[in-house]
């Protein structure tokens, strides 16, 4: 069979750390000649709508759509089970109608061949297969939270999870061969605190397990040397990552503040503590663990870049100590720059997946300070499995002191092999990615695939 035409759609979770690797997976795949119409809520569209900028000779081959996700202007979007629970009601609908509309009134170039989806929206494989098209889940976290869902049966039959995901005990259990133990505590959709959190992150979970089958890819946001064996988890499996903007926008969220960089120009090579806890509203910090932050990054006496959103403060108007004078704050900033900028030498990070990728292929080490979620076990690899960062230990009142943080600075400063492990997974994160990597190979397999 010859070459198509082809025309993927992709349909995003309306979050930062997800609309931007999937506006990174756009990109590439326009700069493979494939058309693409990117899917995102009414509400994501007017926050990102200057992140598709003109795209010059390519342009006509990328478009962004906007669906309703069912809740009213006022409501709050920051609730993920109400935004989750009203985007499962109306968006499939809307969906489908899409489809329906491009490929019964458009020409032979605006008919939609491939639909690739986000894990949180398993329904829409459903919808591409009843309208037979080509169907792909992009994940775009790290394979230990793959691997818990893919195993939820066993883990049921097994009692280590009762019927609504809650660990009967504490423990760490080998999922699967091809990915590290895992603590129970540590499960993704386990939100003790939150019990409504953790029923709509477990129905998530489930949906993975049940309607994976349904894909005939699974495009994953990380490169096979870095998990050389969760490769295995499913046949269909293609590592792409990671994905690096380069000069393409992102979509972000919020403005960058572009002043950093100038900042960043000024300080010495080698000298800056990067500060960013990501771009999740749903944890807050107390205002004496803020003062703790400041006062550690004071003690230590080196330049830093402080990344602070209003909501990390919400409750209090953040006071910061005397001669507080070594750093610059934002409320945000071009990540991806600022790691790569020669002056970074440290990232003091919640683990998210996005910035991990990104930390780790500019060789930038890491203080970690997971939050919740797949986060925990982030910081295991981090510290336990490449060894490319220290975690940052709590006392018994729960608080980071400021004292534990200066103490970890020094001694991610002074620790050579981190700093040569650093470099050695930029290599290989590098070279994935390059011509002939091994992430090159599965992505042009990809495209190959959706256009015949």
């Amino acid at each position: 069979m010859g070459a198509t035409n082809a025309h993927v759609l992709l349909i995003s979770y309306p979050s930062q750390g997800h609309v931007a690797p999937f506006m990174k997976l756009s990109h590439l795949l326009v700069d493979h000649e494939v058309k693409v119409t990117f899917v995102i809520t009414e509400f994501t569209h007017v926050r990102m709508k200057n992140a598709l900028p003109e795209l010059g000779e390519k342009q006509h081959l990328m478009r962004l759509v906007s669906l309703p996700d069912g809740l009213e202007s006022e409501d709050d979007r920051k609730d993920e089970r109400k935004l989750s629970s009203s985007i499962a009601q109306v968006l499939p609908g809307h969906l489908e109608d899409l489809i329906k509309k491009a490929n019964q009134l458009g020409g032979d170039d605006d008919q939609i061949t491939c639909v690739i989806t986000d894990a949180a929206f398993m329904w829409a494989l459903e919808i591409a297969e009843k309208m037979r098209l080509k169907r792909a889940v992009f994940w775009t976290s790290e394979p230990g939270l793959l691997a818990s869902a893919l195993n939820i049966p066993k883990l049921l039959e097994a009692g280590i999870i009762d019927k609504n995901g809650t660990p009967r005990e504490d423990g760490k259990i080998q999922l699967s061969p091809n990915v590290p133990a895992l603590s129970t505590s540590e499960f993704f959709w386990n939100w003790p605190e939150n019990l409504e959190m953790q029923k709509t992150m477990f129905s998530y979970a489930l949906a993975i397990q049940q309607k994976m089958k349904v894909s005939n890819w699974l495009l994953c946001h990380w490169f096979h040397d870095l998990h050389p064996a969760a490769s295995d988890l499913l046949p269909n499996m293609l590592p792409i990552g990671p994905l690096l903007a380069n000069e393409h926008p992102v979509g972000n969220l919020w403005r960058e503040d572009l002043t950093c960089l100038s900042w960043l120009n000024e300080q010495p090579a080698g000298s800056v503590i990067y500060v960013a806890f990501g771009s999740t509203s749903l944890v807050s910090i107390s205002q004496h663990q803020f003062d703790q932050i400041a006062l550690g990054l004071e003690l230590a006496g080196r330049p830093f870049l402080w990344v602070i959103k209003s909501d990390l403060t919400k409750g209090f108007n953040p006071k910061y100590p005397d001669g507080f004078a070594n750093g610059k704050i934002v409320q945000w900033a071009p990540q991806e720059k600022v790691l790569a900028h020669p002056s970074v030498a440290c990232f003091l990070t919640h683990c998210g997946w996005n910035s991990t990728l990104e930390s780790l292929s500019n060789a930038v080490p890491f203080l970690c300070w997971p939050q919740f979620g797949d986060q925990h076990y982030v910081q295991s690899c981090i510290c336990d499995g490449w060894k490319v960062g220290l975690p940052l230990k709590k006392d018994d009142n729960g608080i980071i002191t400021s004292h534990e943080i200066k103490r970890k600075i020094e001694e991610l400063f002074s620790d050579d092999d981190i700093r040569a492990n650093s470099l050695k997974l930029k290599n290989m994160a590098r070279e994935s990615v390059g011509k002939g990597g091994s992430s090159a190979k599965n992505l042009e397999y990809f495209i190959e695939q959706i256009k015949h």
